[in-house]
């Protein structure tokens, strides 16, 4: 059995997810409830559970403080939030979990799952750590859920992504490559748009390995590996656009 804490200011959100749990989750066994940043804390260092259902908003303060004051943090989080902001780029940045209210059964049973297949892959320590980072915009590092567990991978690494059907394949330096089981779509709303540019259906590159541009009715580009790839007709202007940004001393180029 799981033994989960649930964290969350309002009672009634307590007994929904309390009543998710017992009827779709039999494996997770709730082992405490809190109601605030205080009590929460109590509950985690007096209770050790091994997964953590945290609200983000409560009166005295939010969920990340209660992750900062904690003794230890030898648990998972699963984030509940009913704002759909801009926390929820950082959750995926760091291989984190959420889930909007009001709580869907079945995203609760998925997000069970895949805690159960990725637990203790990458300490928690580690994870906040990222998240911070990335709530901070200091993006240096994403957590990345590969075919064999989680994975992290520093941002500099990464020369460009390639659709592979739902999945997306990392093309890193030093030759290695990674099949990521997340469509490419959710990599382009999370990675920080000023490095890395959509030009192709298939492919999103970042822009710090592009060495060369070949004009043409779309072009193409030329990347530091040696890679070519295709600049789509729909996607050259804001490529062009975001390249000149990064690098001010680019002439401007004829369409």
């Amino acid at each position: 059995m799981i033994k989960a804490l649930i964290i969350d200011d309002e009672m009634k959100s307590q007994s929904t997810l309390h009543k998710l749990l017992e009827k779709y989750c039999s494996d997770v066994e709730v082992v405490g409830f809190a109601h605030n940043v205080q009590s929460g804390i109590l509950a985690i260092n007096k209770l050790k559970p091994e997964l953590v259902f945290l609200d983000i908003s409560m009166p005295d303060g939010d969920g990340f403080e209660i992750l900062k004051r904690v003794t230890e943090r030898n648990f998972e989080v699963i984030f509940t939030t009913a704002y759909n902001d801009f926390a929820i780029k950082a959750f995926q940045f760091a291989a984190l979990y959420y889930l909007l209210k009001p709580i869907n059964y079945l995203e609760l049973q998925s997000a069970v799952k895949r805690y159960q297949e990725n637990r203790s892959a990458i300490g928690m320590q580690e994870k906040i750590q990222i998240l911070y980072d990335s709530m901070n915009n200091h993006h240096q590092k994403i957590i990345l859920p590969t075919t064999n567990g989680l994975k992290i991978i520093e941002l500099k690494q990464i020369i460009y992504c390639q659709a592979d059907g739902s999945y997306t394949k990392f093309f890193l330096t030093e030759g290695e490559n990674i099949l990521v089981s997340k469509g490419l779509s959710n990599f382009e709303d999370i990675l920080p748009s000023d490095v890395f540019c959509r030009v192709h259906s298939k492919h999103l590159v970042n822009l710090n390995f592009v060495s060369n541009y070949i004009k043409g009715r779309a072009g193409k580009i030329v990347l530091t590996d040696g890679t070519e790839i295709d600049v789509s007709e729909g996607k050259k202007s804001e490529f062009l656009k975001q390249i000149k940004k990064l690098a001010h001393y680019l002439p401007d180029i004829k369409k």
